[in-house]
């Protein structure tokens, strides 16, 4: 089946795909647009909600609602469109610092990478918040890095994968859920980096892991930024299939539909060149088709009340 396009789906830059399977609906961010989207996609209506900052990634509550990681903080909404309430801080400076890429675990903690907006102080980081006793802990597992993204778990949990995406190498590290401890850092991709003087026509590029999705075989698949491609490696970190896009820069899958059979991928459009996007004008929105092994469902997150 080949990639079909959700209706009105566009962005500046979609990411943070999930499937909510009691509502049948897709949800997504818009980081550049200030938006949250959603998306019955049996009705084909898309609803957005305006943001005041840019949310870097969303997830689902456990008995309704949704967390927002926004630029300034870790917000809870009730409500589609209703009152954000802060749940957390976290400790970087928001000037040159945002969320990014983020999910729950299994246990209803939300994680978020951030990024490095100056693209040179590695001062991302990857963070655990954790409501589930009332008071929400913050706990900082990885530092050091410039666009923090890739988060996934194995399907026992017992592996979590991360990416700091411009040093095009996805890491693996042994997950401790009771505890919540990371360690056995070890390299589980690696692809080559982007070649000098490199367009959007050269395709020889396969670009760089940005954000990403486990199904239930524990294979890892990828969207592959500036590489038109998403890639599902095997639990031994080889590429085992590459499925290529009508856009330059896919940013997040997700598995979705009733059989979680259905794989969805946002994508970029913001900055890319005008040649590039007359090419490919569907550049920003949501694509899907149907895969043959079905993908994880989404975590929820747990807070006390």
């Amino acid at each position: 089946m080949p990639w079909q396009t959700l209706p009105n789906s566009r962005c500046e830059l979609g990411e943070s795909p999930f499937w909510h399977p009691l509502e049948s609906t897709l949800y997504w961010v818009d980081i550049a647009g200030r938006q949250l989207l959603r998306a019955n996609t049996y009705m084909g209506e898309v609803q957005r909600w305006d943001m005041p900052t840019e949310p870097g990634c969303i997830a689902p509550v456990a008995g309704g609602g949704l967390v927002i990681a926004l630029r300034n903080g870790i917000y809870r909404a009730r409500d589609w469109g209703g009152s954000l309430e802060l749940v957390a801080t976290l400790p970087y400076d928001t000037a040159t610092v945002r969320a990014n890429d983020g999910k729950c675990d299994p246990q209803g903690r939300l994680w978020v990478g951030t990024v490095d907006e100056t693209k040179s102080a590695d001062a991302a980081a990857l963070y655990s918040i954790d409501c589930r006793s009332g008071t929400a802990q913050v706990h900082c597992h990885v530092s050091g890095a410039l666009t923090g993204n890739g988060l996934a778990w194995s399907p026992d949990a017992s592996t979590l994968y991360w990416t700091d995406t411009p040093r095009h190498t996805v890491v693996a590290f042994s997950h401790a859920s009771n505890t919540n401890v990371l360690s056995n850092r070890s390299d589980f991709v690696k692809v080559a980096p982007k070649p000098e003087g490199w367009t959007w026509k050269d395709r020889r590029y396969q670009g760089r892991p940005d954000g990403a999705a486990v199904d239930v075989h524990g294979h890892y698949t990828a969207a592959m930024y500036e590489g038109r491609v998403v890639c599902r490696f095997a639990t031994d970190g080889s590429l085992q299939q590459e499925m290529e896009l009508p856009a330059q820069c896919p940013t997040m899958p997700c598995f979705g539909g009733e059989d979680l059979r259905t794989l969805y991928v946002t994508t970029a459009s913001k900055g890319r060149p005008a040649d590039e996007l007359a090419a490919l004008p569907d550049s920003g929105s949501v694509f899907y088709r149907q895969v043959a092994t079905p993908g994880l469902p989404v975590n929820f997150m747990q807070f006390a009340d």
